[in-house]
């Protein structure tokens, strides 16, 4: 009986022991009870409010600073493809359109049109183009070194003309003429009728 009652006594001393060590540490069990969520937990999605753009192309895209590859040469920064952005407007052709895009100047970014898809039923409002950057320094030429490329060239005197030797035109004597001084169509016409007329007399004989 008495070594139970010194069982019975350790162990109410524990028991005491636990009981003053809580209340020794304050705040603790509200610190627990103000850990355990109350209500309905929100959830967080991926997919921007209002209108949107993804990214459709298979590798990254540039994004610039206004609607131009050329205008805007450099860009500010990257989409990957399935990248989100929210939408907020398009460029007066329809070919680029605007992001919001964080990091830049203004968070305002610009993306071409055909390598994103727009969310359905988006309705984009016209924007202007913004402002080109300008160059900050103007290229000049050294003069020093750009007159070591020019070339610096004598002038030759022209040869003078000589004009040729007169032509000379060869002549031909008239071969109308016969040794008799008669005219070839003449002594033709008399070699022609002795023939008709010697013919005539050799005809007149034969039929005597």
């Amino acid at each position: 009986m008495r070594k139970i009652s010194k069982q019975l006594i350790l162990a109410m001393s524990l028991l005491a022991g636990l009981v003053f060590g809580i209340n020794l540490v304050p705040g603790q069990t509200d610190l627990a009870l103000a850990q355990q969520p109350t209500g309905s937990i929100p959830t967080v999605t991926g997919t921007p409010p209002g209108p949107f753009i993804t990214v459709t192309y298979v590798e990254q895209i540039n994004v610039r600073s206004g609607p131009s590859s050329t205008l805007y040469p450099v860009p500010v920064g990257v989409m990957l493809p399935g990248e989100t952005a929210p939408a907020l407007g398009i460029s007066i052709g329809g070919d680029w359109i605007q992001i919001k895009y964080l990091g830049v100047p203004g968070n305002i970014g610009w993306v071409y049109a055909p390598l994103v898809s727009l969310s359905p039923n988006a309705n984009l409002i016209p924007i202007d183009s913004p402002p080109t950057p300008t160059p900050l320094t103007t290229a000049t030429i050294n003069p020093t070194l750009a007159a070591a490329f020019i070339i610096e060239t004598t002038p030759t005197r022209l040869p003078t003309f000589t004009p040729p030797e007169p032509l000379a035109v060869p002549t031909y004597e008239n071969a109308s003429n016969s040794g008799f001084g008669l005219p070839l169509g003449l002594v033709i016409i008399i070699v022609l009728i002795f023939g008709i007329f010697t013919g005539i007399i050799a005809i007149v004989r034969r039929s005597g």
